[in-house]
């Protein structure tokens, strides 16, 4: 059977390179690096090299990176903190954010009584910056705004300069969740003035369990785990050097080839657009995916123009067939309501239908593009 994977807002497929480089550091790097031993120290200076890698691709200082499990705990650590440590009492976001973050500031309403406020979107979910100016204009207590850069679900891209810019004029900090981001997209964040920000590696090609936290120097971000003294003291925990290696691995490929990845999957992603109009007449596109300005060139969110009784099983049969997509984001796709941010910017009727979110990668072609359009052909006629 043909296999498609159209799923890499879920997680991507590691690079050979990747998987090289995490091979060679299980097999010879296995000290502890807070052992004070020659092994430690071995294992200690491959942690740092991949740290001041990574930092350098950001443009950031290597201690203001803090590796972590992954985005959530990265969004989660700069969360939490910025209520209980830096007397944050105010967080504008989206109702369209990822749950890592709705989720963690609905607990910090409940524990902490902070106010959440959430920005205005338009009709495709793009944030509104006049109601974000707004906003933060009215703000009388210390205010932390949390957007995310790229959505996951519908692609739709955050002017993250400006709004940077809005929170620095206004007095607040800037956390955004660039989990979808960065890997794809060039980002200097020496010159956008963002004070925190979450990474994952399987996001671009590198491994899982394994993230970090951007935490602008001398923010005052307190722990979130508590334990040792790994990572200057801000995550205790013996780090996953070998995971480590391989996403500072990862993270590097995809610099390197970034302008010319991102021309072909655009490419691609004109073509699975196009191909859509020509063969589905009805199909919609939901969020700004259409877009290519205003959207990530990997994703593409569609409404298929097919009953609700014959859509139920869509995803099921899909798989069946051997295509891999998604129906919202993967941490979402066992819930009974459904995807929130469909749910923000869909109309009734179209919330009726099924939606898919097909993601794109390098590893991705036109022939499997045109298999899944044949496939779709046979559930819409």
């Amino acid at each position: 059977m043909k296999k498609v994977y159209f799923d890499n807002a879920a997680t991507t497929q590691l690079r050979n390179e990747v998987i090289i480089c995490i091979s060679e550091v299980l097999k010879t790097e296995y000290g502890n690096p807070s052992s004070t031993h020659s092994y430690g120290r071995s294992s200690k200076s491959l942690l740092e090299n991949a740290r001041k890698e990574i930092a350098g691709l950001l443009n950031v200082s290597a201690s203001e990176i803090i590796f972590t499990s992954g985005g959530t705990e990265a969004d989660n650590l700069i969360l939490i903190s910025a209520v209980r440590d830096l007397g944050v009492k105010r967080v504008i976001s989206s109702r369209v954010e990822h749950h890592a973050v709705l989720h963690t500031l609905e607990w910090l309403n409940k524990n902490y009584d902070i106010v959440i406020d959430y920005v205005n979107l338009d009709k495709s979910g793009l944030v509104d910056y006049n109601d974000l100016d707004r906003l933060l204009s009215d703000a009388s207590e210390k205010t932390l705004v949390s957007l995310m850069h790229v959505n996951n679900e519908v692609g739709n891209l955050l002017d993250i300069k400006k709004v940077a810019l809005l929170c620095k004029e206004h007095g607040a900090l800037f956390h955004s969740d660039t989990v979808q981001s960065i890997g794809h997209f060039k980002m200097d964040l020496k010159d956008i003035p963002i004070d925190f920000a979450a990474a994952s590696a399987h996001k671009f090609h590198g491994p899982k369990g394994v993230g970090f936290a951007f935490v602008r120097k001398n923010s005052g971000l307190q722990p979130l785990i508590h334990g040792g003294e790994q990572e200057r003291g801000m995550r205790a925990g013996t780090e996953p050097v070998s995971n480590i290696a391989g996403m500072a691995e990862a993270l590097k490929i995809s610099y390197r080839n970034l302008d010319k990845e991102h021309e072909y999957i655009a490419d691609l992603k004109s073509y699975f657009i196009d191909k859509l109009k020509s063969s589905i007449p009805g199909v919609k596109f939901n969020g700004s995916c259409e877009d290519q300005e205003n959207s990530t060139c990997k994703v593409l969110n569609i409404c298929l123009p097919i009953a609700a009784d014959k859509a139920m099983m869509l995803l099921f049969q899909l798989d069946l067939k051997g295509i891999a997509c998604s129906k919202g984001s993967a941490c979402q796709s066992g819930s009974e309501g459904g995807s929130h941010v469909l749910n923000e910017i869909l109309s009734e009727e179209d919330l009726k239908k099924p939606s898919l979110r097909f993601s794109l990668s390098v590893f991705n072609n036109k022939d499997e593009i045109d298999f899944v359009i044949e496939i779709l052909k046979e559930f819409v006629n």
